[in-house]
């Protein structure tokens, strides 16, 4: 992208901040959801690749009228995340609270209570801000890490809103940012990570679908390396608001060496991610390529 293009960037996010959390609700996501069809109309690059990654989950059986329908309500599940999140910075502490429900919270409360450090890994669904802002207004104070963004000024305000919620906010690829994320889990905190999608050359061969994928090592092998409790969570969304599943502890497996138990826990969160992605496939945010099929040979991963 130019300089112009990163600025043109920058400015339309900033502008999203500062007009749309003004505009009335309604409106807003009128707006989002216009926008949202617009651009799964165009059918552009995003917009098939989600397609082919749909089609993943869906199988064969589902037909391409079908499939484009459930492609046009993810575009707008993938709307709706952002026109809430340029609005969360202003929504009071009872609206962000009281607009998620919970399943299996106790699994959640109960790690954090052992005092052992928590990290909880989700799959790009529905809205992990709202989920990541509800916990810390409900007592849980959170780290997280954030991927890089260009232009560089855009990825500051990214951690800038992300830190307005509350949140303390790594950005991917700092020094030490493995120390740093487990000394919080050896200090009794939560950690949570986005972690359906690999952006390195060392994530864990996972089957997903039906067909090779990769996924992250990072959430396993912090839960090995600090004895602190690795709970798998999706998101989905409905009409009043934000479902957050916590799901039971992923145990660490007998296994003699690091590497292994990694890959069976990975693995096994795989898996959970795979049932949440199936069960609300249209608040799957997948616009990348996932699976390294989709790749042409020598391509690098999408970010």
């Amino acid at each position: 992208m130019s300089r112009l293009g990163h600025q043109l960037t920058d400015t339309g996010y900033g502008l999203g901040w500062t007009v749309v959390k003004r505009l009335p609700e309604r409106t807003a996501h009128r707006l989002f959801r216009t926008v949202g069809d617009r651009v799964w109309a165009r059918r552009g690059p995003a917009v098939r690749q989600l397609e082919r990654n749909l089609r993943r989950v869906v199988g064969p059986a589902m037909s391409e009228a079908e499939l484009r329908a459930l492609s046009r309500r993810a575009m707008r599940s993938y709307c709706r995340y952002w026109c809430e999140t340029f609005r969360l910075p202003v929504w009071s502490r009872e609206r962000v609270i009281g607009t998620v429900r919970t399943i299996g919270e106790e699994h959640f409360r109960g790690s954090l209570a052992s005092g052992r450090g928590t990290v909880v890994a989700l799959p790009h669904m529905a809205n992990w801000d709202h989920a990541g802002a509800w916990a810390v207004l409900t007592g849980a104070p959170l780290t997280t890490v954030a991927e890089r963004l260009r232009p560089e000024s855009l990825f500051e305000r990214f951690l800038d809103y992300r830190r307005s919620l509350g949140m303390e906010v790594l950005p991917l690829g700092a020094d030490n940012l493995s120390v740093v994320l487990a000394d919080r889990l050896r200090s009794g905190r939560l950690v949570c990570l986005v972690a359906d999608r690999d952006l390195s050359a060392s994530g864990i061969p996972v089957d997903f679908f039906g067909e090779p994928a990769k996924c992250p090592p990072g959430p396993a092998a912090l839960a090995v390396q600090t004895g602190a409790a690795l709970i798998p969570a999706d998101l989905w969304y409905e009409p009043r608001g934000l479902v957050i599943r916590f799901h039971p502890e992923i145990p660490v497996p007998a296994a003699a060496r690091l590497r292994e138990k990694v890959v069976g826990m990975t693995r096994d969160l795989a898996k959970i991610y795979e049932h949440g992605v199936a069960d609300h496939p249209e608040d799957w945010h997948m616009l990348q390529r996932f699976w390294p099929a989709d790749a042409p040979a020598g391509a690098k991963p999408d970010r």
